[in-house]
């Protein structure tokens, strides 16, 4: 066992500090090494600004340099003192330029230490002294300063304002590097506004000026930090390009310093795509090529990372003494600290040796504490808290989270406080305090809640960690709920959470915060609707109840989630006509049992009509209509509908509207899809029962789609097309004749009502998608789509069905929801036309279409 006292003899309080990007991240290092020496992005921008030397402005005073040289060594501490000492030394002379700037490194130093209040108050009076001065490169730098400090603190649009600002003023100073860094930092706070057009606009506006450049150096500078830009926006495909690009020049100029960052930010960005291959093999480029010995360090440590991600030990392994012998040489700055805890933190998920571990992290607090540097200090200490948890030393543990917590909120750091708050909630519940525990877990996900925005906005790291780290807390707090016969307001309570964890997964999905949730109640949406929301805990299945004008039910099936799991597979892999109907059957009869036969009784009683299922992991990639009680599918007894959340479903009805659809598709084999020759008898059918404008083919493009969509109010869009749901919203598309539409593209495409100000889309309508293969989560594209669109409904399929049957479908679907029946009743009617047909009546031909949001 290791003991705390023994390694942390001289360790008092400290101040928790720091961004949540150091907590949540398992894999901290990707973000917090590469992107710290990548000069745009926040504050990244001044470390450039800092290390430069000026002459032209005359900052050759050993005062200043020393402080700079200290600075740039991560000795923030040591830099305030020295900077302070050569304010009190300018206030006397005339020289009010470099007394500005000298406060600007000021403000710079004391917002990396955390001291937000002297950083305000440091800025401001340089900002002041400029006032009177012609001096547009220092303004540029104090604006940029300003900017920072605002963002840290949450105040986006003036940090937006100032860094405008600082783009004027750069501009005219004629310094390109930090024009470039206010428009990536103006991208940020854009993207944090929930203003994502016009951040990617000023990305791609950059991206045209960056090829322009005549300098390479900074030309391979600025497309590397765009790069890395395009990364923390969720644009990954284009973050792969432009780092090429950057790569390429970077190479050209034998520029080994250069060229081994880009391949780090280059391996990152795989690493996010998903390409574990391909980034392992730059980060071991990167490491060769480094002529830094911290560059060679963090390459190492995320090569070891990504190893143990992809559990491979072995490999692992092999790489512990080379590291263990560098960490030791590199210089005492807050980058070797967050070495040493990344370190650590990746020797906690390899199962190494505590004490070893302990060693490591109280190295890195001692050396927190020589610099003073209380942001490192609170890394290392939450580490090491969490390694006294994980080794059952529960009472240490809770009283090193509940120090760090104290100090935070005091702080206000309510980004700090979530992670040591769901820290906090393990260590409770380890020790039988469920009480405290769902206390704890609740302050952790009401904060997760409230910083939405900046948890998929400002930094991918949290991103790669969101299965591990966020959504644990929402599953956690729900499982802790549903103990042991809870009551209404419980009951209530998880609900909420459910309801919180479908938009924070979509958040995930697109990396932004893009969701306008209301709260909706099923008595205002439909009177005649019941809710289900099921969801998989490790060791139970729980599913909440909830009818117009009842009290909340939930039931438990105790199964741990492999169990569950593995019966969702087997059933939706017997939904194949090629597999036993025996065994079809009794799957489905199972999973039946566990989400509706509790509540059968009820539905009966209260005349429900309609089943809303919130669906969870696995679940969403089943068709609920193929459930079956033993005699019927549910299908035959219910309308059946799907929403990510009554929270993201509009309460308007279709009913009242004069049907009109836009109908577009592809018949012919395009861009290696095979060709689907009934397309065009599934349209014209549809024309025959509604009107319709048709375009088919080389008429289909997605300049023309969005020019009809435009140019009239269609109140439904129907796209007979290949396309694909996914868990990456890369791979998430429909086929337009000339190209593959993202699904990120959707918003543009489909959502004109916000530039003419004409009713938005009823029903968008996929005809030929599929969930991809193999995608345990592949359902969450579907949500993204039927979200991204602005349509209120979507009509789509999980698989892709026989051309005949589907034509079959749609146009009855027409038929029905023109004389005025409901979506989700023209649906249904629909699909027992072919469930009564000898040759349909397998749920294969049926079951995959899905309504998904309003079913009215």
């Amino acid at each position: 066992m290791i003991r705390i006292r023994a390694l942390l003899k001289s360790i008092h309080k400290s101040v928790w500090l720091g961004l949540l990007t150091l907590f949540l991240i398992t894999m901290v290092f990707p973000a917090t090494a590469q992107i710290n020496d990548n000069f745009p992005l926040g504050k990244r921008e001044v470390k450039r600004e800092i290390i430069a030397l000026n002459q032209q402005n005359n900052l050759n005073s050993s005062l200043l340099e020393q402080g700079r040289m200290l600075f740039a060594n991560g000795r923030f501490a040591e830099a305030v003192s020295v900077w302070q000492q050569a304010v009190k030394g300018l206030q006397g002379e005339s020289d009010r330029t470099q007394l500005a700037l000298t406060l600007n490194y000021l403000a710079n130093a004391y917002q990396e230490l955390g001291q937000w209040q002297q950083a305000k108050n440091a800025i401001t009076q340089s900002l002041t002294l400029l006032q009177a001065q012609s001096s547009p490169n220092i303004l540029a730098q104090a604006l940029n300063t300003q900017g920072n400090i605002q963002f840290a603190t949450g105040q986006t649009e003036a940090a937006l304002s100032s860094w405008q600002q600082a783009e004027k003023a750069y501009s005219q100073a004629g310094d390109e590097t930090g024009f470039i860094g206010s428009k990536i930092n103006q991208a940020q706070a854009l993207q944090t506004l929930g203003l994502y057009r016009r951040a990617k606009l000023n990305l791609e506006e950059l991206n045209t000026k960056l090829q322009s450049l005549p300098n390479p150096a900074l030309k391979a500078m600025g497309l590397r930090s765009l790069g890395v830009a395009l990364q923390v926006v969720g644009d990954l495909t284009r973050s792969q390009e432009v780092l090429n690009q950057s790569l390429a020049i970077s190479q050209q100029l034998n520029s080994d310093s250069e060229t081994s960052a880009t391949l780090l930010s280059l391996a990152n960005t795989l690493r996010a795509l998903k390409k574990p291959q391909e980034a392992l093999v730059n980060y071991q480029k990167a490491a060769e090529t480094a002529s830094n010995p911290l560059t060679k360090m963090e390459a190492k440590l995320n090569e070891l990372s990504l190893l143990v991600e992809t559990k491979n030990l072995e490999s692992a392994k092999k790489l512990l003494p080379e590291i263990e012998l560098q960490i030791e040489k590199i210089p005492l700055n807050r980058e070797s600290i967050y070495a040493q805890v990344n370190f650590a933190n990746t020797l906690i998920k390899m199962g190494y040796n505590p004490p070893a571990i302990a060693q490591v992290l109280a190295t890195a607090i001692k050396n927190s504490r020589q610099l003073q540097d209380l942001r490192s200090e609170s890394f290392a200490l939450g580490q090491l808290g969490k390694l006294y948890q994980q080794t059952q030393q529960t009472q240490e543990a809770q009283n090193l989270t509940k120090q760090a917590l104290t100090i935070a909120q005091q702080l206000n750091a309510a980004d700090i406080v979530a992670r040591l708050q769901s820290q906090m909630g393990e260590i409770l519940q380890q020790r039988g305090d469920v009480a405290g525990a769902i206390s704890a877990y609740t302050e952790s996900v009401n904060i997760l809640k409230s910083l939405r925005t900046d948890l998929v906005a400002i930094n991918p790291d949290i991103q790669f960690s969101f299965q591990e780290t966020v959504e644990p807390v929402y599953r956690q707090l729900v499982s802790l709920l549903l103990k042991s016969n809870p009551d209404q307001n419980k009951l209530k309570q998880a609900r909420e959470v459910i309801e919180s964890l479908q938009i924070a997964e979509l958040d995930n999905f697109f990396r932004e915060a893009c969701l306008d949730a209301k709260p909706q109640q099923i008595d205002r949406l439909d009177p005649q609707a019941a809710v289900i929301y099921p969801i998989i805990l490790p060791d139970r299945l729980e599913v909440i109840f909830s009818q117009p004008g009842k009290a909340l039910r939930q039931y438990t099936t105790n199964l741990p989630q492999a169990e569950v799991e593995k019966t969702l597979v087997q059933l939706l892999e017997s939904l194949n006509p090629f597999f036993s109907s025996d065994e079809r059957l009794r799957v489905s009869q199972q999973v039946y049992d566990w989400l509706i036969k509790p509540a059968s009784a009820e539905l009966a009683a209260n005349g429900v009509k309609t089943l809303v299922f919130v669906q969870d992991g696995l679940l969403r990639n089943l068709p609920m209509s193929a459930l079956y009680d033993g005699k019927s599918y549910l299908l035959e007894k219910y309308n059946i509908a799907v929403a990510p959340g009554l929270s993201l479903v509009a309460p308007q009805s279709l009913t009242n509207k004069k049907i009109k659809v836009l109908t577009g598709g592809i018949t012919e084999s395009r861009q290696g899809f095979s060709a689907l020759p009934g397309v065009e008898v599934e349209v014209n059918k549809i024309a025959q029962k509604v009107p319709s404008k048709v375009f088919l083919n080389q008429q289909f493009t997605e300049e023309n789609l969005q020019s009809e969509i435009a140019g009239t109010a269609f109140p439904i869009v129907h796209l007979a097309t290949h396309g694909q749901f996914s868990s990456n919203p890369e791979e998430t598309f429909i086929l337009t004749w000339d190209e593959k539409v993202k699904v990120k593209e959707f918003e543009t495409l489909l959502r004109y009502r916000e530039q003419g100000n004409v009713s938005p889309i009823e029903l968008l309508v996929l005809s030929a998608c599929q969930t991809a293969a193999g995608d345990k989560r592949a359902a969450l594209g579907l949500a993204g789509v039927a979200v991204r669109s602005g349509a209120r409904s979507t009509l789509a399929t999980l698989w892709s069905v026989k051309d005949e049957s589907t034509a079959e479908l749609m146009t009855e679907f027409y038929q029905l929801l023109s004389q005025g029946n409901s979506k989700a009743e023209a649906l249904r009617t629909s699909q027992l036309k072919l469930l009564n047909q000898s040759q349909y009546n397998h749920p294969f031909y049926w079951a995959p279409f899905i309504i998904v949001g309003n079913w009215l």
